[in-house]
């Protein structure tokens, strides 16, 4: 029997009136690998949000480990792991690398207590895991694109989570870079038995590397393995384009965009 680890129950939120998540209901199970995709102003973000008791919900809720999102306690958040979208950062603001890392296990100290050897160790492993040990002493601010979203993954698991939630985390990243970070979060989620939910609004980027896809459109229109999912008419519904999909047989990826026939 599947273990549900995080439970959608007709979730609605809305923001000054406006619906941007409508009446979700789904089931996350410990150990997927779960993507989330829609168009800008679907609910993605929304959706993390309410996992992580930020906003309330107008209907309906959102537990995760059993517990209700609107009452979790710092146990139960120190054991979920949190990439937000992607943030500039100042060259020159003075942290390195493992200082970054390590403020992934500050949630689970307590209050003015300071970092243990442990902590150091952890952090240090995980900047090792993500093939980062190399630079643990470089600033933040002098890393590339690719290497800084390598540090803020070593960050999310710092914590030692059992869910990692992962907004955006290729955006503004080059294509082969985004499939090396897509790789590597898979090769953690297998080696780290975590149950993961990325969202992002690359399709083609995404399929083959999840479990199910759920796509978004403020009400899940649709959620099962990417090849069962992934078709002109869900995708038309979602992006509410005309849909091409193109080479289904390597592995589901798809175009999305407007599409005149002659």
């Amino acid at each position: 029997m599947k273990n549900s680890i995080i439970r959608f129950s007709d979730l609605t939120v809305a923001y000054n009136g406006n619906i941007v998540l409508d009446g979700i209901s789904t089931e996350i199970n410990q150990g997927e690998f779960i993507g989330v995709i829609g168009p800008n102003g679907s609910g993605k973000t929304t959706l993390i949000k309410a996992i992580l008791g930020l906003v309330k919900p107008a209907k309906g809720s959102v537990n995760i480990f059993n517990c209700s999102c609107e009452r979790l306690r710092c146990y139960h958040l120190a054991k979920i792991g949190y990439l937000p979208q992607k943030e500039q950062v100042d060259p020159n603001f003075p942290i390195t690398c493992i200082e970054a890392v390590l403020m992934g296990r500050y949630g689970g100290l307590g209050l003015f207590k300071r970092p243990a050897k442990r902590d150091w160790q952890i952090a240090e492993a995980m900047l090792g895991d993500v093939g980062m040990y190399g630079y643990r002493d470089r600033p933040l601010g002098q890393l590339s694109g690719g290497e800084h979203q390598r540090v803020m993954i070593a960050r999310a698991l710092a914590g030692e989570p059992e869910v990692l939630l992962l907004d955006e985390p290729t955006t503004g990243i080059d294509a082969p870079t985004q499939h090396t970070i897509m790789d590597l979060i898979r090769k953690l989620h297998n080696a780290m038995h975590l149950t993961i939910l990325l969202i992002t609004h690359d399709v083609n980027m995404i399929s083959p590397f999840v479990d199910r896809l759920a796509l978004l459109k403020n009400r899940l229109v649709a959620m099962g393995p990417p090849d069962s999912v992934l078709n002109r008419e869900t995708l038309s519904l979602v992006y509410g384009k005309e849909v091409i999909v193109m080479g289904k047989d390597a592995g589901s990826y798809v175009i999305v965009g407007d599409h005149h026939h002659a």
